[in-house]
């Protein structure tokens, strides 16, 4: 199945069904007077949140979506029926955007979670309803209200718990693999991550969800490379991994290079925690580590690690430093829904 992660889509609700002019024709009763029905509402736009979805691919070869309209109204007061609900089925993570691309309508990230983006037409009343004391055969009814329609985006963000950042061939997807189940793609040349991929890593008794996504390179923010795009499925990650390539010609230029990326992104990347480690750690030297070491060092202003997925020097360290900083934004979040008063 192909990853799609956006899309755009065409969304309306039902027209309300026409009202029904009629009045009572029925043998012995001389003035029946008005009985015509109301018509029916338009169905609405719902969004719901599943699971066993992990892509937008529904989503590629149908764009136009549109809710039933509503029955019209019938004679003997009967109403019209009301127009089914058309349902689109996201996955968690699920952002709605107006067709501006920045106005958030709706954030799915509950399985379960059901929001009404547009809603359906009223139904036009039937002269059944204008009767009074002083009109007692209205001629007058009403059609129903037209739906609302809109184009929208779906964007896909991956809910994981820590996300790899550094350069193509940095070692994101030898070291996905290493500690998860996940089989990426591993090759000796750039890009060859192109699709954003997660994995379950298991460390001293606990669990977390690790994102891998493709690299990026100087100037990524304007489009260069693969584009900053795929950044968004770091965005809900507790803490990024930043692994910068130990064979590179200077590892602290390399670092900084990527947070520039990261900088110029935002949306909450630049200020979120970060754990910088040296990786194939194991193709260098020891003058050589221990130059790289140092020179990324000063470019971090935090002591970085060192490690290489494909002898496995590191990684449990870095999993465990991981898995500390995941473990406490989750017990800040608990003690946060805990502190919080209760409201009806």
């Amino acid at each position: 199945m192909k990853f799609l992660d956006q899309a755009k889509i065409y969304v309306r609700s039902g027209d309300g069904g026409a009202g029904c002019l009629s009045f009572r024709r029925e043998k012995f009763i001389e003035f029946g007077g008005p009985d015509g029905g109301d018509g029916g509402r338009g169905g609405d736009v719902v969004i719901e949140c599943v699971d066993g979805l992990n892509t937008l691919i529904d989503y590629r070869y149908q764009q136009h979506f549109k809710a039933k309209k509503g029955g019209f109204g019938m004679g003997a007061n009967r109403s019209g029926a009301r127009g089914d609900d058309i349902v689109l089925r996201v996955p968690a993570g699920t952002e709605v955007l107006d067709e501006d691309g920045d106005t958030v309508l709706a954030d799915m990230t509950d399985v379960g979670q059901k929001v009404r983006l547009l809603k359906g037409g009223n139904g036009g009343f039937g002269n059944a309803h204008f009767k009074t004391s002083t009109n007692q055969a209205p001629r007058r009814a009403n059609p129903g209200l037209p739906g609302e329609e809109r184009w929208i985006w779906l964007r896909l963000k991956l809910i994981a718990d820590a996300g790899l950042v550094g350069l193509p061939n940095a070692g994101k997807s030898t070291f996905l693999a290493a500690t998860t189940a996940a089989k990426p793609k591993v090759a000796d040349y750039p890009f060859t991550t192109l699709h954003p991929g997660l994995g379950v890593v298991r460390v001293d008794g606990r669990e977390f969800v690790l994102a891998d996504i493709p690299g990026l390179i100087e100037g990524a923010h304007e489009g260069v490379g693969l584009g900053d795009r795929f950044l968004a499925h770091v965005e809900r990650c507790r803490v990024l991994l930043h692994l910068v390539d130990g064979t590179s010609e200077h590892a602290g230029k390399t670092y900084k290079s990527v947070r520039a990326e990261l900088d110029a992104y935002g949306h909450g990347l630049e200020d979120k925690p970060e754990i910088v480690a040296l990786s194939k750690v194991d193709t260098l030297d020891p003058e050589t580590l221990k130059l790289q070491l140092a020179r990324l060092q000063r470019a971090a202003k935090k002591k970085p690690l060192a490690l290489s997925a494909h002898s496995g020097q590191g990684v449990r360290e870095a999993l465990r430093a991981l898995a500390y900083v995941i473990n406490e934004g989750r017990e800040e979040e608990q003690t946060k829904e805990v502190a919080e008063p209760w409201r009806p």
